[in-house]
């Protein structure tokens, strides 16, 4: 009903402002309509983003898909909203196809952003021979950006890019940013708000490392809040959505009926596997083995940042042990580092077949993490299904309720206090089973120091069993 008013009165608009003589491309008070399907010129999306700096934008139901030869660009510092009415506009090149330059607000509504869907994979990446790899949409923070920058989309699917679906940074190292506790950079004291609604994201981030589906990066002293209603995440090639929050600030989620499926498979372990060394790991007696004697890093594979190589050794520098693996990723991952909290409500969502744990919360430096999961199903993720893990003094506080954690490769649940805050679980009407690889448990609750922990279960089933160090089974 909304969308057929919609399109009514911007059909009446254009007729009222023909009989009156006004071009179409062009409204006063920074409003545009979109009535053609052109790449440029009057009339095109190009021209209402880039020549007018239109606030907003409709584009008529009259348009077909538009076919971009290039990415757009928007360099005005107030926001900007595009209302279309279910048009595709495609980018068929390794592009960004939407880049905010001025950190505006942005508002999209009934699109489809396409790239090239099917195209990018870890032996076809969009990141090599000098191409820089597109996104869907970016949204690059100003360096003196205060208050809060407000990303919101209703009714878009966004597919077929190299790298990120969405990406908002705040950060002065742009795409070299990296990732959680050990991610570098700074940014502007602004917090960032994204909202998606009925939001698809899918094959995104298959043609480079470390790709997300929605990807935020906060090197400020601002927040981070995510909002999610029906909306999926899918087939991308790092994590369905990764909130970095690495300074001061809290991060808050708040997603109900979002499905993150399949995710964090570019670093695809078929191919990959035969470049790991044929010994991948070892273990060691004191002075028995050095450095220089134990493989090195992987060379010459289709990417090597996708190996992660570890080492520990005894006091003498001799090795004690060492492993490789591939660096696979989860559905949702959260990682908060310095002053700053964890807040988070999963309710009604489905997190499956990603190929490391289907949620991952993070947790360094002064504050805890405080989290509820009501009517989650979680299942045949790679690790565990449910991870929250607080590194220093901050509490663990986590609520779940009538969830599911089924046929995972790890852990139905984990939930981890590393240093001397407390942990406080609370487990109602759940089922952990069939999470099959050895030695993996359907709640694994762990305390290290000198904090107390505690799980109370109630009416919950647990056939994988429990794993409780530091934590009193109430």
């Amino acid at each position: 009903m909304t969308r057929t008013i919609l399109k009514k009165s911007l059909l009446a608009s254009c007729i009222s402002l023909s009989i009156a003589g006004f071009s179409s491309a062009t409204l006063a008070g920074g409003y545009a309509l979109v009535s053609n399907n052109k790449d440029s010129g009057k009339g095109s999306l190009r021209h209402a983003v880039e020549t007018k700096q239109a606030k907003k934008i409709f584009i008529l139901p009259s348009v077909d898909s538009v076919n971009l030869n290039s990415g757009l660009n928007y360099n005005a510092v107030k926001g900007l909203s595009i209302y279309g009415s279910g048009q595709t506009v495609k980018l068929d090149k390794n592009e960004t196809l939407l880049s905010v330059n001025q950190g505006a607000d942005l508002f999209i509504s009934d699109l489809i952003l396409e790239g090239k869907p099917g195209f990018f994979s870890i032996e076809n990446r969009g990141d090599l021979n000098g191409e820089t790899a597109g996104k869907g949409i970016f949204v690059d923070l100003r360096d003196d950006q205060t208050g809060t920058v407000n990303m919101s989309l209703r009714n878009v699917t966004v597919k077929g890019f190299a790298n990120h679906g969405i990406h908002i940074s705040d950060c002065s190292l742009a795409d070299a940013c990296g990732a959680g506790a050990g991610g570098g950079g700074e940014g502007s004291p602004a917090s960032v708000s994204v909202s998606t609604i009925n939001v698809i994201v899918e094959d995104v981030g298959n043609g480079k490392f470390d790709a997300d589906g929605l990807r935020v990066d906060d090197r400020g002293a601002g927040d981070i809040h995510f909002y999610s209603r029906k909306s999926t995440f899918r087939n991308v090639g790092a994590d369905g959505v990764e909130l970095d929050e690495g300074n001061n600030g809290d991060i808050y989620i708040d997603v109900i009926k979002t499905n993150f499926t399949d995710n964090g498979a570019y670093c695809d372990p078929t191919v990959l596997e035969a470049f790991l060394p044929s010994a991948a790991e070892g273990e060691f007696e004191l002075g028995e083995v050095t450095i220089e004697q134990i493989p090195g890093n992987v060379t010459g594979s289709p990417d090597d940042a996708c190996f992660e190589r570890e080492v520990s050794f005894y006091e003498d520098d001799s090795v004690e042990e060492y492993e490789f693996g591939i660096d696979l990723d989860d559905g949702i991952d959260l990682d908060e580092a310095g002053d700053g909290s964890i807040f988070s409500l999963m309710k009604r969502s489905v997190i499956s077949g990603n190929l490391d744990e289907g949620v991952d919360f993070d947790e360094a430096g002064n504050g805890g993490i405080d989290s509820a999961f009501i009517k989650n199903t979680g299942t045949n993720n790679n690790d565990d299904a449910f991870k929250l893990s607080e590194e220093d003094e901050g509490d663990v506080q986590v609520i779940v309720v009538r969830t599911e954690a089924i046929d995972n490769g790890g852990e139905g649940f984990t939930f981890e206090e590393a240093d001397e805050g407390n942990l406080d679980a609370v487990v109602l009407r759940t089922t952990s089973s069939g999470n099959k690889k050895s030695n993996k448990d359907g709640i694994e609750a762990v305390q290290e120091d000198e904090g107390t922990g505690s799980l109370r279960l109630i009416k919950s089933d647990i056939p994988d069993g429990l794993k409780l160090e530091g934590v009193d089974l109430l």
